[in-house]
């Protein structure tokens, strides 16, 4: 009854895919950029709500929980959060004796979650609750161990719903049909005047200095796009000749070359006025790992630093909590979204490249990616699938009852 308040009319295929997700005990719902997953969770959670279920909505990190709750104007929590953890126990207040009061939780984001924060949320949740589990199954599988989104839809193939439809206004970006093409094992196509761009230079040294001139030059002009706030280099790696590190390095000397106060902490620059990022979860400070922020000031041996518009404290032996973030390594980038990326990549890299890797990095991109590669990379990245394997054990225990004495 509610769906006919919608500005849009929800597709036959989107109505069936409601249906069936009521009608299911626990199911995953995945697919990849422009398919429609944001909308379909809002259907989902307006179903639910208007027959009276109680919901809760979460995801793995700060970011993606902010965005769920801004796509469905629903709270939304990280799981830490909803699992009520407790920084001095280093454990969860929510567990089998103390359950959530649910019978519905909604995960987003789900490829980031690992197996032993997994662990935790199913003990807190009621048996009799339903489950449902939304995430991209191309993505980089969790940091932590696992690939818990992958075995769950071989071992549940009845209870997932693959969206496969890429919707009309989606279809006309080029960052979301080169996307599908990488995904697919083809070449991005390239073409001049869309949303994404694919520069092939050869040798390494002159794709760094391309990817300092775009960021600090050629993007702001021609696009109007702000180096600082609107653009965010992608490296596969931190270290070599296209890593993060030296990226950074040189980044910052452009972008930010008149600091009010530098401070050296164990090699590091920090400058007010820096793009620093969150290198792990503090829950104390409610910033988590992978936010990015800028440094305002620096007084009294602390730095303050806007983080999602509220400035947070950190003193000088906090550093180590933090890395300067003009340029991040693509794994770093998992779950959030940027403006504008530019991506480098290159043989040096040859290690880390795969698919997933340049499928996951490209997808950041709101409405603007450059892929800056040797042309061999390239090739060399979508022939190959997220390496090494990750072998688990999940998909045996889940179909075949294997018990582990």
């Amino acid at each position: 009854g509610k769906i006919s308040t919608y500005s849009f009319s929800p597709t036959e295929e989107q109505v069936q895919c409601v249906s069936k997700t009521l009608s299911l005990q626990n199911c995953v719902i995945t697919g990849g950029p422009g398919v429609g997953k944001t909308t379909l969770v809002k259907l989902i959670l307006d179903a639910l709500l208007s027959a009276g279920r109680q919901v809760m909505l979460c995801a793995p990190t700060g970011r993606a929980a902010k965005r769920l709750h801004e796509s469905t104007g629903f709270e939304s929590k990280t799981i830490h959060r909803l699992l009520e953890y407790d920084p001095i126990t280093k454990g969860f207040k929510r567990n089998q004796h103390s359950p959530l009061t649910i019978d519905c939780l909604i995960i987003d984001e789900f490829s980031m979650v690992d197996i032993h924060l997994f662990h935790h949320l199913l003990k807190a949740i009621p048996i009799y609750s339903q489950m449902i589990i939304v995430g991209d199954v191309d993505q980089l599988p969790s940091i932590g161990p696992g690939a818990i989104l992958r075995d769950l839809i071989i071992s549940y193939p009845q209870q997932v719903i693959r969206l496969t439809h890429v919707f009309r206004q989606a279809a006309s970006s080029m960052i979301i049909t080169n996307a599908h093409n990488i995904n697919q094992g083809k070449l991005p196509i390239k073409k001049d005047d869309s949303d994404c761009y694919v520069i092939e230079i050869q040798e390494t040294q002159k794709i760094f200095d391309t990817v300092i001139e775009l960021v600090t030059n050629r993007i702001p002009k021609k696009f109007g796009f702000d180096a600082l706030h609107d653009i965010q280099v992608l490296s596969p790696t931190k270290k070599g000749p296209l890593g993060s590190q030296l990226i950074n390095h040189h980044l910052a000397q452009k972008i930010n070359p008149n600091p009010t106060s530098i401070i050296d902490y164990q090699g590091q620059r920090f400058a007010t006025g820096d793009k620093v990022i969150v290198q792990r979860n503090n829950y104390e400070k409610d910033i988590f790992n992978g936010d990015i922020g800028i440094i305002k000031y620096y007084e009294n041996k602390e730095f303050g630093i806007e983080f999602n518009q509220k400035i947070v404290k950190f003193k000088q032996n906090e550093l180590d909590e933090l890395m300067l973030a003009y340029a991040i390594t693509i794994h770093k980038s998992q779950g959030s979204e940027y403006p504008v990326i530019v991506m480098p990549l290159a043989m040096s890299h040859f290690l880390m490249l795969n698919k997933n890797l340049i499928y996951t990095g490209l997808t950041r991109a709101k409405k603007l990616a450059v892929i800056v590669t040797q042309k061999k990379a390239l090739i060399m990245a979508i022939k190959v699938n997220a390496s090494p394997q990750r072998y688990t054990l999940l998909h045996s225990l889940l179909t075949e009852n294997i018990t582990l004495d």
